[in-house]
This record gives structure tokens, C-alpha cells and sequence, in this order.
């Protein structure tokens, strides 16, 4: 399948590794404070499935995307970008309806503030709970790279595939090329901070705990966990819980954040408001109706 089955308004601006516009030549200098937006799990169809409801329809989670966009557009300052970790849409790699939550999504999303960059991971619905070749190459002809890393405003960020790390058995050369790559941008980055978004989070609230379906194997865990510390980390966004939940590695925090569609703990659906100044960053979670307009910064 190619770029058109989505919404020609709806641009991929991560390609080749990098994003388009957030550069290190263009966003590489700290110029103070800012703000930016993580949310995760949209995942367009998962209410209806979740109350066994045929046909599926994802109404709900449309109405929580456009609550979330009209207030990150109307937001001052303006958010440096909007991050959604995965699970775009709940319709996993060839089932029925996953065309037109796609479709749907772009759509929707294309509301945006254009001068807000949106940035997307994918997820084990967006790529399957065991990717292919053909669910990533899906993914990154219809919304763009499944991994790449991007700056705003003096800090560094990537934007990683978490499935390599759960279940890469059918995807082994990608994977290693993920490998590679962050090998390369761990190294030297010169930045304010360094901070990494994904779907699936290495732990929920404690980096030794067990195996579970919302974290990542303790033995590939507690390497990357390492890595990604002695490589000066600050901060790990994720999501896929649809809860909120966390904890810290070392220093290095982790944040899970609940979802902008089907929530299933006691949160509401809902965002999460990130602010980075030169001494650390700062984030709170809000539901849609919760959302304020405007923020301080320091």
C-alpha cells in the first residue's frame, strides 16, 4: 500500500532518520524554556471492541482527538511539537477497518496547527505485536519512519520502535539497523537534554520488576535501561498502559502516560503537558475537559 491511502494533507515529515524542519542546524541552540504535548493510544476502534460492540466504530476516540486538537491549537506559548506514542489506530495490520481508521486518522490529525509538528511512534497496533517487513514498511510509506530522531530547541530527541525490542523474531536485519542507528546517536549529541519516546515502556514502576504484556523482558530491559542512562537519557516517554504509571532508572525518569482514546485505569482520556527549561523537565497530565490554554514556563 502506498501514500494514498491516507489523506493527501497528510504529510510525513520523518524520513531518512531525521524530521522535517526539526534539525540540529535549525533547533540545535538552546533559546530557553518550552513547552511540548505527549499523548499515546488514540487507537481508533478500541472503545467499540472493548464493549463488543459490531461493527466496530471509533466515534468516541474522533471526538477525543478533536478536544485535544482545538486546545493545543489555541495553546500560548505554542507547544514546540505534539508527540503521540503509537497506537495510532486499534485495527492491527490486515484486519477489517484498519484502511479507514487510518484514513481517519490522518484526517483528523491533519487539523493541526501546521506550525505544530506531530510526531509519531508506532505501536504493536500500528506495525502487529509481531511485525513484518511489509507491517513496517505499512507504517512508514502511510505515517512515516518508525524510528528517527529529531531536535527542538537545544534538546535531542528519538523516537524509537519498541516492537524490535518485544518481538522481533520476523524482523531481525530492522532491527539491528534500529540497533546501529542508536548506537550512532547516543554518541556525541552536545544537547541541553536528551530524551527518547516509545510505545511499549521498558518497566511500569520498578526497572527489576517481572515480565508483563505492558513492559519489555527484564533481560533486554536492564541492558537498554543501562545504555540509555550511561548515554546521559533525561527522560523516556511512552505509552500503551492506558494508565499512568512510571518510575525512575538511576536518575532517569520514565514517564507512561494514559490514553488519548480508551482509557483503562482511573484516569480520564487525556494529554500530558511536558515543559523543559535548562535546568530539567517538568510534565503533568491532564483530561481533555482539564486541558488549560496557556502556561508559565519557568
Amino acid at each position: 500500500m502506498g501514500t494514498d491511502i491516507i489523506s493527501s494533507e497528510f504529510r510525513k515529515r520523518a524520513r531518512n532518520g531525521e524530521y522535517e524542519g526539526l534539525d540540529k542546524e535549525k533547533e540545535g541552540e538552546w533559546n530557553g524554556s518550552f513547552m511540548f504535548i505527549q499523548g499515546a493510544d488514540c487507537q481508533y476502534g478500541m472503545i467499540d471492541d472493548m464493549a463488543e460492540k459490531t461493527p466496530i466504530r471509533w466515534e468516541e476516540e474522533i471526538k477525543m482527538t478533536r478536544i485535544a486538537i482545538d486546545k493545543i491549537n489555541q495553546m500560548k506559548p505554542k507547544p514546540k511539537f505534539f508527540a503521540v506514542c503509537g497506537d495510532l489506530v486499534h485495527a492491527f495490520p490486515g484486519e477489517e477497518g484498519r484502511t479507514e481508521q487510518e484514513q481517519d486518522f490522518a484526517r483528523e490529525f491533519s487539523r493541526l496547527d501546521p506550525s505544530i509538528p506531530l510526531v509519531c511512534c508506532c505501536g504493536n497496533h500500528d506495525v502487529g505485536n509481531k511485525p513484518t517487513p511489509q507491517s513496517i514498511q505499512r507504517f512508514r510509506d502511510t505515517i512515516g519512519d518508525d524510528y528517527f530522531s529529531f531536535w527542538a530547541g537545544g534538546v535531542k530527541c528519538l523516537v524509537l520502535n519498541s516492537q524490535y525490542y518485544e518481538d522481533s523474531s520476523l524482523v531481525t536485519e530492522m532491527s539491528e539497523k534500529q540497533n546501529e542507528w542508536l548506537d550512532r546517536e547516543l554518541n556525541g549529541q552536545g544537547c541541553k537534554h536528551l530524551i527518547t519516546f516509545q510505545h511499549i515502556p521498558w518497566f511500569l514502576k520498578h526497572p527489576d520488576e517481572g515480565n508483563d504484556y505492558f513492559n519489555i523482558d527484564r533481560n533486554v530491559r536492564s541492558k537498554m535501561l543501562e545504555k540509555l542512562h550511561k548515554a546521559g537519557v533525561k527522560t523516556v516517554f511512552c505509552g500503551h498502559y492506558h494508565r499512568n504509571a512510571g518510575g525512575f532508572y538511576k536518575g532517569m525518569e520514565e514517564v507512561v502516560t494514559s490514553a488519548m482514546g480508551c482509557p483503562l485505569g482511573t484516569e480520564k482520556s487525556g494529554l500530558r503537558v511536558v515543559t523543559v527549561t535548562e535546568s530539567g523537565i517538568n510534565h503533568k497530565y491532564y483530561a481533555m475537559d482539564d486541558i488549560p490554554l496557556s502556561f508559565e514556563l519557568d
